[in-house]
Protein backbone atom coordinates (compact mmCIF):
# COMPACT_ATOMS: atom_id res chain seq x y z
CA UNK A 1 0.00 0.00 0.00
CA UNK A 2 1.38 3.30 -0.93
CA UNK A 3 0.94 6.91 0.71
CA UNK A 4 1.65 10.16 -1.83
CA UNK A 5 5.02 11.43 -1.12
CA UNK A 6 3.50 14.45 -0.40
CA UNK A 7 2.30 13.28 2.54
CA UNK A 8 4.96 11.15 4.33
CA UNK A 9 7.34 14.17 3.43
CA UNK A 10 5.32 17.26 4.43
CA UNK A 11 3.37 15.68 7.05
CA UNK A 12 5.39 14.03 8.87
CA UNK A 13 5.07 10.91 7.70
CA UNK A 14 3.42 7.56 9.35
CA UNK A 15 3.69 9.32 12.88
CA UNK A 16 1.64 11.93 11.80
CA UNK A 17 -1.30 9.43 9.83
CA UNK A 18 -1.49 7.46 13.03
CA UNK A 19 -1.72 10.09 15.88
CA UNK A 20 -4.60 11.97 13.38
CA UNK A 21 -6.56 8.67 13.00
CA UNK A 22 -6.49 8.06 16.68
CA UNK A 23 -7.53 11.49 17.71
CA UNK A 24 -10.53 11.60 15.53
CA UNK A 25 -11.39 8.12 16.45
CA UNK A 26 -11.00 8.93 20.47
CA UNK A 27 -12.89 12.39 19.59
CA UNK A 28 -15.75 10.47 18.30
CA UNK A 29 -15.36 6.87 20.38
CA UNK A 30 -15.25 9.34 24.17
CA UNK A 31 -17.74 11.87 24.63
CA UNK A 32 -20.54 9.69 21.55
CA UNK A 33 -19.60 5.90 22.39
CA UNK A 34 -18.68 6.24 25.99
CA UNK A 35 -20.61 9.46 27.24
CA UNK A 36 -23.65 9.83 25.38
CA UNK A 37 -25.37 6.83 24.98
CA UNK A 38 -25.14 5.90 28.58
CA UNK A 39 -26.88 9.45 28.95
CA UNK A 40 -29.22 9.09 26.22
CA UNK A 41 -30.62 5.78 27.84
CA UNK A 42 -31.19 7.51 30.53
CA UNK A 43 -33.06 9.95 28.90
CA UNK A 44 -35.18 7.13 27.35
CA UNK A 45 -36.15 5.46 30.65
CA UNK A 46 -37.04 8.41 32.27
CA UNK A 47 -39.30 9.64 29.62
CA UNK A 48 -40.49 5.88 29.79
CA UNK A 49 -40.96 6.18 33.51
CA UNK A 50 -42.89 9.64 33.53
CA UNK A 51 -44.70 8.86 30.81
CA UNK A 52 -43.12 11.89 28.73
CA UNK A 53 -42.60 11.45 24.71
CA UNK A 54 -41.52 14.66 24.08
CA UNK A 55 -38.22 13.15 26.12
CA UNK A 56 -38.08 9.75 24.09
CA UNK A 57 -38.29 11.74 21.06
CA UNK A 58 -35.54 13.87 21.40
CA UNK A 59 -33.35 11.05 22.83
CA UNK A 60 -34.41 9.28 19.54
CA UNK A 61 -33.65 12.35 17.61
CA UNK A 62 -29.91 12.87 19.04
CA UNK A 63 -29.43 9.39 18.96
CA UNK A 64 -30.10 9.23 15.40
CA UNK A 65 -26.72 11.94 14.80
CA UNK A 66 -24.72 9.54 17.48
CA UNK A 67 -25.82 6.45 15.62
CA UNK A 68 -24.48 7.84 12.28
CA UNK A 69 -21.24 8.95 13.45
CA UNK A 70 -20.49 6.58 15.11
CA UNK A 71 -20.80 3.56 12.45
CA UNK A 72 -19.25 5.77 9.81
CA UNK A 73 -16.81 7.58 11.12
CA UNK A 74 -15.96 6.03 14.20
CA UNK A 75 -15.64 2.71 12.96
CA UNK A 76 -13.46 3.70 9.82
CA UNK A 77 -10.94 5.21 11.88
CA UNK A 78 -10.67 2.25 13.88
CA UNK A 79 -10.04 -0.11 11.22
CA UNK A 80 -8.00 2.76 10.30
CA UNK A 81 -6.08 2.73 13.36
CA UNK A 82 -5.15 -1.19 12.95
CA UNK A 83 -3.97 -0.49 9.10
CA UNK A 84 -1.63 2.61 9.70
CA UNK A 85 0.09 0.89 12.52
CA UNK A 86 1.03 -2.02 11.33
CA UNK A 87 2.04 -0.09 8.01
CA UNK A 88 4.22 1.81 10.29
CA UNK A 89 4.82 0.28 13.33
CA UNK A 90 4.99 -3.47 12.64
CA UNK A 91 7.54 -4.48 15.23
CA UNK A 92 5.24 -2.43 17.86
CA UNK A 93 1.82 -3.23 17.06
CA UNK A 94 3.33 -7.00 17.14
CA UNK A 95 4.87 -6.97 20.32
CA UNK A 96 1.35 -5.36 21.45
CA UNK A 97 -1.02 -8.27 19.99
CA UNK A 98 1.70 -10.90 21.57
CA UNK A 99 1.32 -9.28 24.90
CA UNK A 100 -2.65 -8.82 24.99
CA UNK A 101 -3.80 -11.26 22.54
CA UNK A 102 -6.43 -12.23 24.71
CA UNK A 103 -7.54 -9.09 26.00
CA UNK A 104 -7.84 -8.22 21.67
CA UNK A 105 -9.52 -11.44 21.26
CA UNK A 106 -12.34 -10.28 24.10
CA UNK A 107 -12.00 -6.66 22.98
CA UNK A 108 -13.13 -7.45 19.28
CA UNK A 109 -15.88 -9.97 20.27
CA UNK A 110 -17.47 -6.77 22.70
CA UNK A 111 -17.08 -4.47 19.76
CA UNK A 112 -19.02 -6.80 17.54
CA UNK A 113 -21.32 -7.20 20.32
CA UNK A 114 -21.37 -3.17 20.66
CA UNK A 115 -22.37 -2.49 16.70
CA UNK A 116 -24.96 -4.90 16.80
CA UNK A 117 -26.47 -3.51 19.82
CA UNK A 118 -26.24 0.09 18.59
CA UNK A 119 -28.04 -1.76 15.21
CA UNK A 120 -30.56 -3.13 17.13
CA UNK A 121 -31.40 -0.52 19.47
CA UNK A 122 -31.43 2.52 17.03
CA UNK A 123 -33.50 0.09 14.34
CA UNK A 124 -35.95 -1.42 17.04
CA UNK A 125 -36.80 2.38 18.60
CA UNK A 126 -40.47 3.38 16.83
CA UNK A 127 -41.18 -0.62 16.95
CA UNK A 128 -40.85 0.02 21.14
CA UNK A 129 -44.60 0.97 21.23
CA UNK A 130 -45.67 -1.28 24.45
CA UNK A 131 -44.57 -0.77 27.70
CA UNK A 132 -43.27 -4.38 27.70
CA UNK A 133 -41.77 -3.35 24.37
CA UNK A 134 -39.95 -0.62 25.66
CA UNK A 135 -39.01 -2.09 29.05
CA UNK A 136 -36.93 -4.44 26.71
CA UNK A 137 -35.61 -1.87 24.34
CA UNK A 138 -33.96 -0.14 27.33
CA UNK A 139 -32.77 -2.97 28.34
CA UNK A 140 -30.63 -3.30 25.17
CA UNK A 141 -29.82 0.16 25.49
CA UNK A 142 -28.25 -0.66 28.81
CA UNK A 143 -26.06 -3.52 27.32
CA UNK A 144 -24.84 -1.12 24.34
CA UNK A 145 -23.94 1.32 27.16
CA UNK A 146 -22.15 -0.89 29.31
CA UNK A 147 -20.08 -2.48 25.91
CA UNK A 148 -19.14 0.64 24.28
CA UNK A 149 -17.17 1.13 28.27
CA UNK A 150 -15.96 -1.73 28.11
CA UNK A 151 -14.31 -1.58 24.45
CA UNK A 152 -12.94 1.14 26.31
CA UNK A 153 -11.45 0.06 29.12
CA UNK A 154 -9.59 -2.90 27.34
CA UNK A 155 -7.86 -0.58 25.29
CA UNK A 156 -7.23 1.75 28.38
CA UNK A 157 -4.78 -1.28 29.27
CA UNK A 158 -3.24 -1.06 26.37
CA UNK A 159 -2.41 2.59 26.44
CA UNK A 160 -0.96 2.30 30.03
CA UNK A 161 0.67 -0.74 28.97
CA UNK A 162 2.51 1.53 26.22
CA UNK A 163 3.80 4.18 28.45
CA UNK A 164 4.40 2.37 31.80
CA UNK A 165 4.43 -1.83 31.96
CA UNK A 166 5.08 -2.00 35.42
CA UNK A 167 5.39 -5.43 36.70
CA UNK A 168 5.19 -6.96 33.51
CA UNK A 169 8.84 -6.31 33.16
CA UNK A 170 10.02 -9.28 35.60
CA UNK A 171 6.91 -11.74 35.22
CA UNK A 172 5.94 -11.21 31.65
CA UNK A 173 2.32 -12.04 32.80
CA UNK A 174 -0.84 -11.08 30.89
CA UNK A 175 -3.13 -9.60 34.36
CA UNK A 176 0.51 -7.88 34.96
CA UNK A 177 0.09 -6.11 31.54
CA UNK A 178 -3.46 -5.44 32.17
CA UNK A 179 -3.03 -3.95 35.51
CA UNK A 180 0.00 -1.64 34.86
CA UNK A 181 -0.05 1.79 37.34
CA UNK A 182 -1.65 3.81 34.63
CA UNK A 183 -4.59 1.43 34.08
CA UNK A 184 -6.65 3.19 36.99
CA UNK A 185 -6.27 6.50 37.10
CA UNK A 186 -6.29 7.00 33.06
CA UNK A 187 -9.58 4.46 33.46
CA UNK A 188 -10.94 7.04 35.69
CA UNK A 189 -10.04 10.22 33.81
CA UNK A 190 -11.03 8.97 30.33
CA UNK A 191 -14.78 7.69 31.81
CA UNK A 192 -15.47 11.06 33.88
CA UNK A 193 -14.07 13.40 30.58
CA UNK A 194 -16.26 10.91 28.05
CA UNK A 195 -19.14 11.86 30.23
CA UNK A 196 -18.26 15.56 31.05
CA UNK A 197 -18.14 16.04 26.86
CA UNK A 198 -21.10 13.71 26.08
CA UNK A 199 -23.59 15.97 28.70
CA UNK A 200 -22.25 18.84 26.47
CA UNK A 201 -22.86 17.35 23.15
CA UNK A 202 -26.77 16.15 23.68
CA UNK A 203 -27.16 19.33 25.57
CA UNK A 204 -25.82 21.55 22.56
CA UNK A 205 -27.83 18.91 20.35
CA UNK A 206 -30.67 19.71 22.30
CA UNK A 207 -31.03 23.08 21.00
CA UNK A 208 -31.24 22.63 17.93
CA UNK A 209 -34.11 19.73 18.22
CA UNK A 210 -36.24 21.75 20.66
CA UNK A 211 -37.91 25.31 20.45
CA UNK A 212 -38.11 27.71 22.97
CA UNK A 213 -36.46 28.58 25.66
CA UNK A 214 -38.68 27.49 29.24
CA UNK A 215 -40.75 24.41 29.81
CA UNK A 216 -40.55 20.62 27.77
CA UNK A 217 -37.50 18.77 27.41
CA UNK A 218 -35.03 21.13 26.96
CA UNK A 219 -35.42 22.11 30.45
CA UNK A 220 -34.99 18.94 31.67
CA UNK A 221 -32.05 17.87 29.40
CA UNK A 222 -30.39 21.18 31.03
CA UNK A 223 -31.36 20.43 34.82
CA UNK A 224 -30.40 17.07 34.85
CA UNK A 225 -27.40 17.31 32.06
CA UNK A 226 -26.03 20.49 34.08
CA UNK A 227 -25.69 18.38 37.19
CA UNK A 228 -23.47 15.88 35.22
CA UNK A 229 -21.08 18.17 33.30
CA UNK A 230 -20.26 19.82 36.91
CA UNK A 231 -20.01 16.61 38.63
CA UNK A 232 -17.62 15.14 35.84
CA UNK A 233 -15.77 18.29 35.30
CA UNK A 234 -14.78 17.74 39.30
CA UNK A 235 -13.91 14.03 38.63
CA UNK A 236 -11.94 14.48 35.66
CA UNK A 237 -9.92 16.63 37.12
CA UNK A 238 -9.08 14.54 40.27
CA UNK A 239 -8.49 11.43 37.91
CA UNK A 240 -6.28 13.80 35.58
CA UNK A 241 -3.92 15.08 38.64
CA UNK A 242 -3.75 10.96 39.49
CA UNK A 243 -2.80 9.75 36.01
CA UNK A 244 -0.51 12.99 35.63
CA UNK A 245 1.30 11.62 38.75
CA UNK A 246 1.85 7.92 37.88
CA UNK A 247 3.57 9.25 35.15
CA UNK A 248 7.16 7.98 34.81
CA UNK A 249 9.41 11.18 35.73
CA UNK A 250 11.28 10.37 32.56
CA UNK A 251 8.38 10.71 30.58
CA UNK A 252 7.39 13.95 32.53
CA UNK A 253 10.33 15.48 31.80
CA UNK A 254 9.24 15.37 28.15
CA UNK A 255 6.29 17.67 28.96
CA UNK A 256 7.08 20.95 27.18
CA UNK A 257 8.12 18.76 23.92
CA UNK A 258 5.19 16.62 24.27
CA UNK A 259 2.52 19.02 24.64
CA UNK A 260 3.39 21.84 22.53
CA UNK A 261 6.49 20.31 20.18
CA UNK A 262 9.92 21.56 20.35
CA UNK A 263 9.44 24.57 18.47
CA UNK A 264 7.11 25.90 21.15
CA UNK A 265 8.13 24.09 24.55
CA UNK A 266 8.73 28.00 26.02
CA UNK A 267 5.21 28.24 25.40
CA UNK A 268 4.12 25.33 28.47
CA UNK A 269 3.48 28.07 31.21
CA UNK A 270 1.26 29.50 29.12
CA UNK A 271 -0.40 26.46 28.47
CA UNK A 272 -0.56 25.24 31.71
CA UNK A 273 -2.98 28.14 32.54
CA UNK A 274 -5.09 27.19 29.26
CA UNK A 275 -5.82 23.98 30.20
CA UNK A 276 -6.84 24.83 33.55
CA UNK A 277 -9.36 27.77 32.05
CA UNK A 278 -10.57 24.96 29.87
CA UNK A 279 -11.42 22.77 32.49
CA UNK A 280 -12.83 26.35 34.81
CA UNK A 281 -14.65 26.99 31.68
CA UNK A 282 -16.44 23.14 31.65
CA UNK A 283 -17.26 23.91 35.69
CA UNK A 284 -18.40 27.35 34.89
CA UNK A 285 -21.13 26.16 32.22
CA UNK A 286 -22.05 23.14 34.70
CA UNK A 287 -22.97 25.66 37.51
CA UNK A 288 -24.72 27.54 35.59
CA UNK A 289 -26.77 25.11 33.85
CA UNK A 290 -27.98 23.78 37.71
CA UNK A 291 -28.54 27.28 38.77
CA UNK A 292 -30.35 29.68 35.94
CA UNK A 293 -30.16 27.19 32.77
CA UNK A 294 -32.66 28.89 30.91
CA UNK A 295 -30.62 31.92 30.40
CA UNK A 296 -27.79 29.83 29.09
CA UNK A 297 -28.09 30.34 25.21
CA UNK A 298 -27.16 28.16 22.42
CA UNK A 299 -24.03 30.14 21.26
CA UNK A 300 -22.81 29.36 24.75
CA UNK A 301 -22.37 25.72 24.19
CA UNK A 302 -20.08 26.15 21.64
CA UNK A 303 -17.25 27.41 23.61
CA UNK A 304 -17.36 24.11 26.19
CA UNK A 305 -17.70 21.56 22.89
CA UNK A 306 -15.35 23.48 21.20
CA UNK A 307 -12.72 23.03 24.09
CA UNK A 308 -13.30 19.52 24.65
CA UNK A 309 -12.62 18.96 20.96
CA UNK A 310 -9.28 20.87 21.40
CA UNK A 311 -8.48 19.37 24.79
CA UNK A 312 -9.33 15.85 24.32
CA UNK A 313 -7.41 15.61 21.01
CA UNK A 314 -3.94 17.27 22.33
CA UNK A 315 -4.56 14.93 25.35
CA UNK A 316 -4.11 11.87 22.53
CA UNK A 317 -0.90 13.63 20.97
CA UNK A 318 0.91 14.63 24.27
CA UNK A 319 0.02 11.07 24.96
CA UNK A 320 1.65 9.64 22.33
CA UNK A 321 4.69 11.92 22.12
CA UNK A 322 5.41 12.29 26.36
CA UNK A 323 6.74 8.68 26.06
CA UNK A 324 9.02 9.14 23.66
CA UNK A 325 12.06 7.86 23.06
CA UNK A 326 9.69 4.59 24.11
CA UNK A 327 6.74 2.89 21.95
CA UNK A 328 6.49 0.63 25.00
CA UNK A 329 7.99 1.54 27.87
CA UNK A 330 11.12 0.47 29.12
CA UNK A 331 11.08 -2.42 26.53
CA UNK A 332 10.76 -1.04 22.99
CA UNK A 333 11.69 2.13 21.35
CA UNK A 334 10.16 4.03 19.13
CA UNK A 335 12.50 2.70 16.21
CA UNK A 336 11.14 -1.37 16.52
CA UNK A 337 14.38 -1.73 18.31
CA UNK A 338 14.46 -3.71 21.68
CA UNK A 339 16.24 -2.18 24.87
CA UNK A 340 17.85 -5.86 25.68
CA UNK A 341 18.90 -6.13 22.26
CA UNK A 342 20.48 -2.31 21.47
CA UNK A 343 24.07 -3.02 23.25
CA UNK A 344 24.20 -6.07 20.76
CA UNK A 345 23.13 -4.64 17.34
CA UNK A 346 25.50 -1.15 18.70
CA UNK A 347 28.18 -3.68 18.76
CA UNK A 348 27.83 -6.22 15.64
CA UNK A 349 26.08 -3.80 13.64
CA UNK A 350 22.30 -3.19 12.57
CA UNK A 351 22.42 -4.13 9.07
CA UNK A 352 24.29 -7.54 9.60
CA UNK A 353 21.18 -8.40 11.32
CA UNK A 354 18.45 -6.36 9.57
CA UNK A 355 15.75 -8.81 7.61
CA UNK A 356 15.46 -6.67 4.12
CA UNK A 357 19.11 -4.30 3.40
CA UNK A 358 20.91 -4.38 0.24
CA UNK A 359 24.00 -4.92 1.94
CA UNK A 360 24.97 -6.52 5.03
CA UNK A 361 28.46 -4.39 5.91
CA UNK A 362 29.43 -0.54 5.23
CA UNK A 363 32.20 -0.10 2.93
CA UNK A 364 33.74 2.76 0.85
CA UNK A 365 32.41 1.09 -2.65
CA UNK A 366 28.50 1.52 -0.83
CA UNK A 367 28.54 3.66 1.86
CA UNK A 368 25.43 5.76 0.38
CA UNK A 369 23.01 2.66 -0.05
CA UNK A 370 24.32 1.11 3.06
CA UNK A 371 23.36 4.81 4.92
CA UNK A 372 20.05 4.78 3.20
CA UNK A 373 19.26 1.03 4.84
CA UNK A 374 20.47 2.22 8.48
CA UNK A 375 18.25 5.47 7.78
CA UNK A 376 15.12 3.16 6.66
CA UNK A 377 15.79 1.07 9.69
CA UNK A 378 16.83 3.50 12.55
CA UNK A 379 15.38 7.22 11.41
CA UNK A 380 12.04 6.30 9.30
CA UNK A 381 9.70 5.42 11.93
CA UNK A 382 9.43 9.12 12.51
CA UNK A 383 11.11 11.04 10.39
CA UNK A 384 11.29 12.01 6.79
CA UNK A 385 14.54 13.38 5.14
CA UNK A 386 12.51 16.90 4.23
CA UNK A 387 9.33 17.88 5.16
CA UNK A 388 7.67 18.66 8.92
CA UNK A 389 10.06 16.20 10.98
CA UNK A 390 13.20 16.02 7.70
CA UNK A 391 16.15 15.61 9.21
CA UNK A 392 17.78 17.42 6.63
CA UNK A 393 15.54 20.78 7.82
CA UNK A 394 16.85 19.36 11.59
CA UNK A 395 20.75 19.54 10.41
CA UNK A 396 20.04 22.44 9.00
CA UNK A 397 18.95 24.18 12.21
CA UNK A 398 21.86 22.86 14.24
CA UNK A 399 24.82 23.62 11.52
CA UNK A 400 23.53 26.36 9.49
CA UNK A 401 23.20 26.79 5.56
CA UNK A 402 27.10 26.30 4.97
CA UNK A 403 28.87 22.89 5.13
CA UNK A 404 28.39 20.34 7.53
CA UNK A 405 31.18 18.38 9.37
CA UNK A 406 31.07 14.75 8.79
CA UNK A 407 32.53 13.49 11.89
CA UNK A 408 30.61 16.35 13.82
CA UNK A 409 27.17 15.00 12.55
CA UNK A 410 28.52 11.30 13.48
CA UNK A 411 29.13 12.00 16.94
CA UNK A 412 25.65 13.92 17.07
CA UNK A 413 23.51 10.56 15.67
CA UNK A 414 25.74 8.47 18.35
CA UNK A 415 25.01 10.79 21.35
CA UNK A 416 21.79 12.50 20.48
CA UNK A 417 20.14 10.36 22.99
CA UNK A 418 22.11 11.83 25.17
CA UNK A 419 20.65 15.57 25.05
CA UNK A 420 17.61 14.61 23.16
CA UNK A 421 16.20 12.06 25.59
CA UNK A 422 12.67 11.65 23.51
CA UNK A 423 15.21 10.43 20.67
CA UNK A 424 16.14 6.55 20.88
CA UNK A 425 19.80 5.67 21.03
CA UNK A 426 21.34 5.18 17.75
CA UNK A 427 20.87 1.56 17.30
CA UNK A 428 24.55 1.07 14.72
CA UNK A 429 28.02 0.71 15.63
CA UNK A 430 30.25 3.66 13.99
CA UNK A 431 30.97 2.56 10.44
CA UNK A 432 26.79 2.39 10.32
CA UNK A 433 26.84 5.75 11.97
CA UNK A 434 29.16 7.47 9.31
CA UNK A 435 27.24 5.91 6.36
CA UNK A 436 24.38 7.62 7.63
CA UNK A 437 25.47 11.54 7.64
CA UNK A 438 27.36 10.61 4.37
CA UNK A 439 24.14 9.16 2.96
CA UNK A 440 21.98 12.49 4.78
CA UNK A 441 25.00 14.50 3.25
CA UNK A 442 24.15 13.13 0.10
CA UNK A 443 20.87 14.31 0.02
CA UNK A 444 21.84 17.78 0.84
CA UNK A 445 23.52 17.80 -2.04
CA UNK A 446 21.34 16.61 -4.38
CA UNK A 447 17.92 17.57 -2.92
CA UNK A 448 16.56 13.33 -3.17
CA UNK A 449 13.68 12.79 -1.40
CA UNK A 450 13.57 9.35 0.29
CA UNK A 451 9.80 9.01 0.71
CA UNK A 452 9.67 5.88 3.32
CA UNK A 453 9.39 2.57 3.40
CA UNK A 454 5.74 2.61 2.51
CA UNK A 455 6.68 4.20 -1.01
CA UNK A 456 9.94 2.79 -2.15
CA UNK A 457 9.18 -0.69 -1.14
CA UNK A 458 11.08 -3.50 0.36
CA UNK A 459 14.39 -3.41 -1.67
CA UNK A 460 15.81 -7.40 -1.72
CA UNK A 461 19.40 -7.99 -2.40
CA UNK A 462 20.18 -8.40 -6.39
CA UNK A 463 20.18 -11.72 -6.90
CA UNK A 464 23.44 -13.59 -7.88
CA UNK A 465 24.00 -13.84 -11.59
CA UNK A 466 23.39 -16.47 -13.64
CA UNK A 467 26.40 -19.19 -14.07
CA UNK A 468 27.23 -19.37 -18.07
CA UNK A 469 26.33 -22.03 -20.05
CA UNK A 470 28.34 -25.48 -20.23
CA UNK A 471 29.86 -26.00 -23.88
CA UNK A 472 27.67 -29.35 -24.05
CA UNK A 473 24.73 -26.69 -23.92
Amino acid sequence: MDFPPYYLDHLAGGRLIIGLIASIHVLINHPLAVGAYPLLVFMEWRGHKLNRPDLDQLAYRITFVVFLITTTVGALTGVGIWISTSLFAPFGIGSLLRVFFWGWFTEWIVFISEVILIMWWFLSWKKADTPDKKRKHIRIGVALAIMSWITMAIIVAVLGFMMRPGEWSQTRTFIDAVLNPLYLPQLLFRTSFAFMTGAVFIWFATFFFTKGKQGGARSWVVERLSHVVTVATIATAIFGIWYWQAVPESMQANKSVALLSQQFSHWHDKYQWILGATVITFFLVGVIGVTSGRLLPRWALLIPTFLGIWMLGHFERAREFMRKPWVIGDYMYSNGIREDELAFLQSEGILKHATYVTHREVTPENRIEAGQDVFMISCSRCHSTTGLNGVIEKFTTMYGEESWNDDGMMLFIQNMHQTRTFMPPFPGNEDEAKALAAYIQSLRGTGETLHGAQTVGIRLPEPAPSPPPSPKD
